[in-house]
């Protein structure tokens, strides 16, 4: 490296921020680096990864992209060398220069995927034993690129991201985990009586408890007292819920507006659509229309003579009424011998008929093509909707969120301002209307009826227009804004913090912090299993092997930490679960620790792991 160094000295290919940066120099160049981890890309999830990668004791190298070098003064005031898009002479020279021989991992987390291929496999080229961890949003690129550099290598953040999202447009609250190939259950539940979590609850695992005031309590002792009102999130497997009686617990709640089945919902859908849709001359002439065959009916019932002086019957009153309305005539009845007064009323009933006749054709054919151009603007689908799932924001993240809401038979509606945005189709093709609008005007919210709505998710990559919108759907809820779930994706998460005091959002949450601990696991040993939500904070669960030159060989479980629970322990790697650890049981090298809490205390274990017995 130092000769690199010294060949591009004298060349063009110097990075230009070497002269910049005084910072750096050949002789603490990332190049002689060895051990530290090289971040390609700051969107997002990028910036994330690297503030995460530093608080565990990780020395990184940043390639960016990025014109602006928008976070470069940010990341260099963490330590992290910092080389930005116009610093080297291309990808192959950045890469070397942030030290690749001596790097442990590379994490691609460009927010263009045709950049994240081409830097993974060019890494590889370079040093075939180098871990690689990319973002690709598309799965199918992910495969492929999976099997240049190994399985597990791509991550799609939005797919991290979409099943919290899913489960609470679903009004889930419960969440399955796998642990050592066994089945665990984490479920919420509220209080039935005032008591201490272990009374109340044995041996579940207790996850987070929400006071009747809102707060939060992340990872509580069993001693804990809890009250009626409170509502608790424990893990523990099935067979433990049905025990202490929470088995209803792990089953997921149906959404409201939900009853009676596919085949009743969409029949009443149909008919709110036709009443709803119907118009208002439409109505007044079947009004007027039925209003005329009754009364000619009843005429012809009473004053119509037959040859032989009988009146006609019932069916034959209804007979010649419709057969003279549709001046059809087929020569049965006529008023050739009547009187003259029914002469007179049979020439109005023709004329009225015809009149009607034509009217309601007319209007019949301007229903059908309104109705027409509506569906191609994305409104036709929409009335008649109740109970339905309003998306807002039709990127990466959206789509997986609209596909397993369809996958599950849930309604939806996409609002998105880009027309020419190129998931549209495919939204549409399963069935979805799309309404092209801005989201943040009370206009475009009625039309997709989000007062009716039983959950939103505001989605788009902007968090200014998700606060807007989300402050416009809550006036649009009104009443029901407590009830309804509104997922609202935030990117900064002081922001998500003062959404939540301020303005009472409950499901304030940010793509990056769910998704980054993926990607610092993937390079640092920390195998993230699940992830999910209670109320605005991220939960992980996670495996960690403990090393004998690790620092949590021989800890007791009291002594990791109060936010965080060792949920299981499989002994000597892949034995079976010690399930529960009491708060004296200790770990020993081999040992795979199966961890759950906040990830920013996952991550202090893990420092404290890497960190050595002098942790």
């Amino acid at each position: 490296m130092t000769d690199l160094l010294a060949d591009a000295a004298g060349s063009d290919r110097l990075p230009r921020f070497l002269d910049s940066h005084a910072a750096v120099t050949a002789a603490n160049a990332p190049s002689d680096w060895s051990g530290h981890v090289i971040v390609c890309g700051l969107e997002g999830v990028g910036l994330r990864t690297v503030e995460q990668l530093r608080s565990t004791g990780v020395a990184v190298a940043i390639v960016d992209d990025d014109p602006a070098g928008a976070h470069g003064a940010t990341v260099e005031g963490w330590g992290c060398a910092y080389i930005g898009a116009g610093d080297g002479g291309g990808l192959e020279a950045q890469l070397r220069w942030a030290g690749l021989p001596g790097a442990r991992a590379v994490v691609c987390t460009s927010d263009r995927d045709l950049r994240n291929v081409e830097t993974a496999l060019l890494a590889r080229d370079l040093r075939a034993d180098i871990d690689v961890v990319a973002h690709l949003d598309n799965p199918t690129v992910g495969r492929a690129v999976e099997e240049a550099t190994g399985v597990g290598s791509a991550l799609d953040v939005a797919g991290l991201f979409a099943p919290a999202v899913i489960d609470a447009c679903m009004y889930r609250s419960s969440h399955d985990v796998v642990l050592g190939g066994e089945r665990f259950v984490a479920a919420e539940v509220g209080v039935g009586g005032a008591g201490t979590l272990r009374e109340l609850f044995g041996d579940l695992v207790p996850v987070g408890v929400v006071r009747s005031g809102g707060e939060l309590l992340v990872c509580p002792g069993r001693d804990l007292g809890v009250a009626p009102g409170d509502r608790v999130t424990l893990l523990g497997k099935p067979e433990e819920l049905e025990d202490a009686e929470l088995s209803h617990a792990a089953e997921p709640e149906r959404a409201p507006h939900q009853g009676g089945g596919p085949l009743r919902q969409r029949l009443r859908r149909v008919s709110r659509s036709l009443a709803q849709g119907t118009d208002r001359a439409v109505a007044i002439t079947l009004v007027l229309s039925l209003a005329m065959l009754i009364v000619a009916m009843i005429v012809l019932r009473l004053a119509y003579h037959q040859g032989d002086g009988s009146h006609l019957s019932l069916t034959q009153s209804i007979y010649f009424t419709i057969e003279t309305f549709a001046t059809v005539g087929f020569g049965d009845f006529s008023f050739a011998h009547q009187s003259t007064a029914l002469q007179v009323f049979g020439i109005l009933l023709i004329v009225g008929g015809v009149t009607l006749s034509t009217v309601i054709l007319a209007l019949i054919t301007n229903a059908l093509v309104s109705r027409r151009i509506e569906q191609s603007l994305g409104h036709g689908s929409i009335q008649g909707m109740d109970g339905h799932v309003v998306l807002v924001g039709l990127g990466a993240v959206g789509l997986r969120v609209l596909e397993g809401l369809r996958s599950q038979g849930r309604d939806v509606v996409v609002v998105e301002r880009d027309e020419t945005n190129r998931y549209v189709q495919h939204a549409r093709g399963l069935g979805v209307p799309v309404v092209h609008g801005d989201a943040t005007l009370g206009q475009t919210l009625r039309s997709v009826k989000v007062a009716e709505a039983a959950a939103v998710a505001i989605l788009t990559s902007d968090d200014l227009v998700n606060l807007e919108t989300g402050l416009a759907v809550r006036d649009e809820l009104g009443e029901r804004w407590s009830e309804v779930p509104v997922v609202l994706r935030v990117f900064d998460r002081s922001l998500g913090r003062q959404l939540q005091g301020t303005f009472n959002f409950n499901h304030v949450w940010s793509t990056e912090a769910l998704a980054s601990p993926w990607f610092v696991g993937a390079v640092l040993g920390l195998e993230i299993l699940a992830t999910f939500y209670v109320r605005n904070q991220p939960f992980l669960v996670a495996r960690l092997e403990v090393h004998e030159s690790g620092g949590l060989a021989s800890l007791a479980m009291q002594d990791l930490g109060a936010r965080i629970r060792v949920v299981a322990i499989a002994r000597g790697g892949d034995g079976d679960l010690e399930y529960p650890p009491r708060r004296d049981t200790r770990l020993a090298a081999g040992d795979r620790a199966y961890l759950l809490g906040p990830y920013e205390e996952l991550l202090r274990v893990l420092s404290r792991e890497r960190g050595g017995p002098s942790a």
